[in-house]
């Protein structure tokens, strides 16, 4: 029987005006300014504009808004300029409204940042342009002007994806994809950490579901055993602080399932072997605003007159903040049971700054205006967004991996030549230096002296080096030097430079082909070029342009011959003459008409990429196997569908895959194993351990005699007494690796067994 619509309206109406009335109670709650009208105004012109549309989970559409606002207020702390944006932030991409109605009913601010936050297609990158990486290059443009964008758009994100699962499969890897590579990261250079663990650990749940929902199994089993850790540890140092007369909080903190797994990826190794996963934090109420960093060394030195302290694993944020503004000490302490116990000391305003982020702190809370360290690091940041988005990357992949680079890295504390502190990514280079210094430093550095010592420009910085970079005017940026940037703006200052020098010798390479044509009595016609460009090998015309003004091609009587040879002959070489570089020829067009009418080929498959692909004996000779992941039975995948249609079967965490949920998101396809150990893959095992007599014969006993499996090949080389190699297996699926794996690991002597994937 049908529900009465009617009731059913009323009930939606209810939940809705709960909603807004929460959403009100946490404004008046907040420190801002009370402005409740813009807001009620808000709800209301969003709530007709969406009126009768529902979302996928069928709940009226404006729950949407509500629930963005309610993160914008509630867990980030803006005020009511992002709340209105939040409630209004689809109103100009689903309805009939644009920015300008936006602009006359609630002001240029607020329809600034709607306009910002709506989607849009096409853009810098071409006709097949990726509209996802250009909604964000636009997403990031305006943040240059105005924050809130960027904080609205995590809480847009971190919304659908708690509710992502009303969505179908291939939506569900390609949105949590995007989450993992691009809106994570932000949430973490912006100081969210209570948001950006929750986007991890929604996409690893739906990425991964199988994983996920195993070290979550194994957190809850050890969850009691941690919780005693935790109380046993606290006891004496609770006595240290009440004989201090501190006001504070000790909590747990147990390490999200997203964090382990990343690093049992990391460190190869099984969760039985993640020892951090219990930490300590103790927040305090400072005795007063001036004495809050002694306050925090005192509890220091509390804490390690009881445990001991690990020599190396002392972090002083407070005198160097993180870029993102983090503030805190970190020690790590050796517990009374024999483990090792990270120890965070942060007074209430660094955790309020760590868990929400610096930003919400940054220039739009009413009633203070904070001049710290904090907001001079996001100008920094803002600043280096800006001149990449200047000079944008020609690709949609590398635009974003530009713009990615350095959002998650760890970071070091560099010294200048005149004592001043730098933070800089850890892993930077000597390179990354001078272009953080200057565009016109990186752009003549030869090397530079670290420590006082001559290095080379690729060499790798170490926290409390103190660099100086050496220049010449003679010196000009090189291909190879984009492998030695790892920094987003020195790579993307390079990379900008190239292709500068690239177009200058293009127009050279043209007027010096012009000259030789004019010389020889020849008319440079599309002819005469593509005879060229297949003389000497190259795909495109302005590859040829660019290697002459490069000289890297000398013009001479060769080219007159390969320009005067029959055309019959072109085209009969094997189908690779000059024509394959001319799609624009009229040939060329009737050919790829007729294969755009014809019927798929014989054994190509045809997929419908909105349902889920099941790999069985039939499918699975027509699809590929990603080379860098080499996805076997058991693994979670997805599949991608290229340019021709082929389907290209990737693991869920792909590096390559990463990317493509990101650039070509609408091309992703649910895929399911369905072979039921009845067809062999190809793995490969990575083995290492201490060499000795016989270690080849017991690795073989268990392989092939134990197991009864096949071996593809072994490789295996020892230096000074420690040998290393790999095993490539023939498996059904995973389990069957993970048998392997288990029994190669009981082997005297091997110290690692690990995929390689």
């Amino acid at each position: 029987m049908d529900e009465d619509p009617t009731l059913q309206q009323q009930q939606d109406d209810e939940m809705v005006q709960q909603m807004f009335d929460h959403l009100i109670e946490t404004y008046l709650a907040s420190p801002h300014r009370k402005k409740v009208e813009l807001i009620t105004k808000a709800f209301n012109f969003a709530n007709k504009a969406h009126a009768g549309v529902r979302r996928l989970s069928g709940e009226p559409y404006i729950t949407h808004p509500l629930a963005v606002a309610q993160i914008v207020c509630g867990e980030i702390g803006l005020g009511s300029t992002s709340i209105c944006a939040a409630l209004l932030h689809d109103v100009v991409e689903d309805t009939d409204y644009n920015v300008e109605d936006i602009s006359n009913i609630f002001g240029e601010k607020i329809a600034q940042i709607v306009d910002g936050l709506t989607k849009i297609s096409g853009g810098i990158f071409g006709d097949k342009a990726s509209a996802q990486a250009e909604s964000f290059k636009k997403l990031l443009l305006t943040m240059s002007d105005d924050i809130r964008v960027i904080l609205i758009k995590i809480s847009d994100r971190l919304h659908n994806m708690r509710t992502l699962g009303s969505q179908p499969p291939h939506k569900q890897y390609k949105i949590a994809g995007e989450t993992l590579y691009i809106y994570a990261p932000l949430a973490h250079r912006l100081g969210l950490n209570l948001i950006k663990e929750e986007l991890e650990d929604l996409s690893f749940q739906y990425e991964q579901p199988e994983t996920h929902e195993e070290i979550c199994k194994r957190l809850d089993e050890i969850r009691p055993h941690l919780n005693e850790a935790f109380k046993s540890f606290i006891l004496p140092i609770r006595e240290k602080l009440d004989a201090m007369g501190l006001t504070y909080d000790i909590k747990a903190r147990i390490k999200r399932p997203y964090s382990i797994w990343t690093k049992m990826q990391n460190k190869h190794v099984a969760f039985e072997e993640i020892y951090d996963l219990l930490a300590v934090r103790i927040i305090f109420d400072p005795h007063s605003a001036e004495t809050e960093v002694q306050d925090c060394f005192q509890i220091y030195t509390a804490c390690t007159s009881i445990y001991k302290a690990h020599p190396t694993r002392f972090r002083d944020w407070l005198s160097n903040p993180k870029s993102n503004g983090y503030r805190a000490l970190h020690t790590t302490l050796m517990s009374k049971q024999g483990r090792w116990i990270e120890l965070q000391i942060r007074s209430r305003k660094m955790d309020d700054m760590a868990e929400r982020g610096f930003a919400a702190h940054w220039k739009y809370k009413e009633g203070e205006k904070d001049n710290s360290t904090s907001e001079t690091e996001l100008d920094k940041w803002l600043s280096t967004i800006k001149e990449i988005l200047d000079d944008p990357q020609p690709s949609a992949m590398d635009f974003l991996s530009t713009i990615k680079l350095n959002l998650y890295s760890s970071e070091i504390l560099v010294i200048t030549p005149k004592g001043e502190f730098r933070t800089m990514p850890a892993g930077c280079t000597a390179l990354d230096f001078a272009f953080s210094i200057h565009t016109m430093v990186g752009t003549h550095c030869m090397g530079a002296k670290v420590n006082h010592q001559l290095v080379p420009i690729n060499h790798v910085l170490q926290s409390g080096d103190q660099v100086e970079i050496i220049t010449s005017d003679e010196m000009r940026v090189e291909p190879s030097w984009v492998e030695f940037a790892t920094t987003a703006k020195a790579r993307g200052k390079i990379e900008a430079l190239l292709r500068k020098k690239r177009r200058e010798q293009q127009k050279s390479g043209e007027e010096m082909l012009t000259e030789w044509c004019a010389a020889h009595d020849l008319e440079q016609n599309s002819l005469v070029l593509d005879r060229l460009c297949v003389h000497h090998m190259m795909e495109t015309r302005e590859n040829l342009f660019i290697a002459i003004g490069a000289g890297s091609i000398v013009l001479d009587d060769s080219d007159l011959t390969a320009i005067q040879r029959a055309p019959d002959a072109e085209r009969n070489h094997n189908g690779k003459g000059w024509t394959r570089y001319l799609p624009f020829y009229k040939h060329k067009k009737e050919a790829s008409a007729q294969d755009a009418a014809a019927p798929p080929e014989a054994g190509t498959l045809v997929v419908d990429r909105k349902k889920p692909l099941y790999l069985n004996e039939d499918v699975i000779g027509r699809v590929t196997m990603c080379p860098h992941c080499t996805p076997i039975p058991g693994d979670e995948v997805l599949g991608y569908i290229d340019a021709q249609n082929r389907v290209i079967i990737h693991k869920r965490h792909c590096d390559i895959a990463d990317k493509l949920k990101n650039v070509d998101g609408n091309h992703i396809l649910a895929v399911y194993w369905d072979t039921h150990k009845q067809l062999n893959f190809s793995a490969t095992v990575h083995i290492e351990g201490i060499d000795r007599v016989g270690i080849i014969k017991s690795l073989t006993d268990v392989i092939t005699e134990q197991l009864n499996v096949y071996v593809h090949g072994l490789s295996i080389a020892a230096n000074n007494g420690i040998f290393q190699g790999d095993i490539e297996l023939s498996v059904h699926d995973t389990e069957d690796l993970d048998v392997i794996i288990k029994n190669l690991r009981k082997i005297d002597g091997l110290e690692d067994v690990s995929r390689v994937s």
